[in-house]
C-alpha cells in the first residue's frame, strides 16, 4: 500500500490518500499512480509519499523519500523533491538536512 499526497497549484498538500502501490499494474498495464491519481481527483498534482520517512530518515533503515511524510498544509518542493510542514514561526529556521524547522537560538 503506498500514500500519495494531493497538490494545489502552489503545491501545498490538500489531502493525502492510500493506493496502489507503483508497481502494481491497472488491466495488465504499467501506470505512473501519480499521473492517475491527478487526474482522478482532478487536482493540480500528486506526489507518493513515504510513511516510514521522518525528518528525512526511514524508520526501517531504508532509503528515506520526500524528506518527509506529506500532511496536509505541507509544501511539496520541487527543487529538493521534498516533503516541509508549515513554518511555525517567524523564529524558525529550516534545516535542509532533515527538512524539519528548527527554532532559533
Amino acid at each position: 500500500m503506498a500514500h500519495y499526497a494531493l497538490l494545489d497549484e502552489n503545491n501545498v498538500v490538500i489531502q493525502v490518500i492510500t493506493g496502489k502501490n507503483e508497481d502494481e499494474q491497472r488491466d495488465g498495464v504499467d501506470v505512473n499512480w501519480e499521473e492517475w491519481y491527478k487526474d482522478f481527483h482532478g487536482v493540480a498534482d500528486c506526489k507518493r509519499t513515504s510513511y516510514n520517512t521522518v525528518q528525512n530518515q526511514h524508520t526501517n533503515g531504508e532509503t528515506p523519500f520526500r524528506g518527509n511524510y506529506a500532511g496536509i498544509g505541507y509544501t511539496y518542493d520541487e527543487t529538493n523533491d521534498v516533503f516541509i510542514a508549515p513554518k511555525p514561526g517567524d523564529d524558525y529556521t529550516l534545516n535542509t538536512t532533515t527538512w524539519i524547522w528548527e527554532k532559533d537560538e
